[in-house]
């Protein structure tokens, strides 16, 4: 790709790319016809334009994949909730999007209450958090980018990564957003399905990899929406296979298994991403962050907006480090809730539950019981789980762990439909 610049004059202008500068005068145009009109294309009406009528339509500015693309369903925030159901925001038990019950450690509230300089613009590098990062982690701070929630660095290593028409390897159930970036990137999304264990198919990605050669592979551990982890023998041998490998760690804290951060420094295919939103709940102020090889992160360096992690987003995030004990404690109620939930929920006669290592446990609904109005008869009582209508998951739920008090309201509610 190349830049273009027109300088004008009443009677000639030129045009400068990554070739060498034309100049054309009046109406000659003779062998470079083809490059002015490229230039007087993007200054015309589009195609769709409706000439007859002098109008153009907004929508034939839009590239033309993007026009067929399916809005991602995020789930509602409690505002919004709290409108829908005819209840205030403290009467809802929300247990469908994964987020942390006990919300950020103390020490947020008070480095939020004491931030400086809110009107100056972030540090476009992050320094103070990736340095803190570097001590969290053991890892370098120089293998180690921030991003506006890890949503944020899907995007970008798709954009970094993937020309229009390449293939990534998706392995769902999982965590929809790769699917939805691709889409959005112009890229073609190979589904390699999980086994009915929801383990990852290996010898399916093997094959993928060999006949279709897509540029990367997404996959996630703990896995969402089942809880399942992928072992070391497992990601060893994708990793064997030329394709670039992003394991998304967003739920790692409560899987008991050991980040695969200080991988990168080992494997130059292998990208490794975090969230402060389950561990330090802070999904709402969008704080996630990235281990890359120095080979590849040199490159989302350069292509990165500026001031993409906000100052109250940094402030937070470095607290919440330092409250490395409360951080601990809600980790370590998180997994008992967890186990309790799963023991309860063994209980209900249409549920069939699946061991996480995350914190939620996804169920499959049984005996004749309707998931999607389960959902819907749970919600009429002010308790949300999730369901998904995608044709993997459409006869299960997902259950977020929270509170004890959350998981004793869910369960009553749940007893009063059988």
């Amino acid at each position: 790709m190349g830049v273009i610049e027109l300088f004008c004059n009443p009677s000639s202008f030129y045009v400068a790319g990554t070739k060498p500068i034309r100049k054309f005068e009046g109406n000659n145009l003779s062998r470079n016809t083809s490059v002015v009109s490229t230039v007087m294309a993007s200054s015309t009406m589009p195609a769709a334009a409706n000439e007859s009528q002098g109008t153009v339509s907004g929508d034939s500015f839009i590239r033309p994949h993007l026009r067929k693309l399916k809005p991602y369903q995020p789930i509602l925030p409690f505002e919004v909730l709290s409108a829908r159901l005819g209840r205030k925001p403290e009467d809802i038990v929300k247990l469908d999007a994964n987020e942390n019950p006990y919300g950020p450690p103390p020490e947020v509230f008070d480095a939020l209450g004491e931030m400086k300089f809110p009107y100056i613009y972030p540090d476009p590098e992050s320094r103070r958090l990736r340095a803190a990062l570097a001590e969290d982690s053991g890892l370098e701070s120089d293998y180690i980018l921030a991003g506006c929630g890890a949503d944020e660095l899907i995007d970008l290593i798709m954009r970094c990564v993937l020309d229009p028409g390449d293939k990534i390897v998706d392995c769902p159930p999982t965590f929809t957003m790769y699917e939805f970036d691709a889409a959005v990137n112009g890229a073609l999304v190979i589904k390699v399905p999980r086994k009915p264990d929801f383990s990852v198919d290996v010898e399916g990605i093997v094959k993928v990899v060999q006949q279709e050669k897509p540029k990367c592979i997404f996959l996630t551990s703990p896995n969402n929406p089942d809880g399942s982890i992928i072992d070391d023998e497992i990601l060893l041998k994708v990793l064997k296979l030329p394709i670039l490998v992003v394991l998304d760690e967003a739920y790692i804290e409560f899987s008991g298994v050991e980040s695969r951060m200080k991988w990168v420094k080992k494997y130059e295919n292998l990208i490794v991403l975090r969230t402060f939103s389950k561990r330090a709940g802070l999904a709402g102020l969008r704080v996630g962050y990235g281990a890359f090889p120095l080979s590849i992160i040199e490159f989302l360096w350069r292509a990165k907006q500026p001031y993409n992690v906000s100052v109250a987003a940094e402030v937070s995030a470095c607290a919440a480090l330092r409250s490395s004990a409360y951080l601990e404690n809600v980790k370590v109620a998180l997994v008992q809730e967890r186990e309790r939930l799963y023991q309860l929920l063994k209980e209900v006669p249409f549920l069939k539950p699946y061991p996480s290592y995350s914190n939620f446990i996804l169920c499959e609904v049984t005996s004749g019981m309707d998931a999607k109005k389960l959902k819907e008869d749970l919600a009429k009582m002010g308790v949300m789980i999730r369901h998904y209508n995608n044709k993997e998951l459409c006869g299960y739920v997902r259950i977020s762990v929270g509170k004890p008090e959350q998981t004793e309201a869910l369960i009553k509610c749940i007893k009063s439909l059988y």
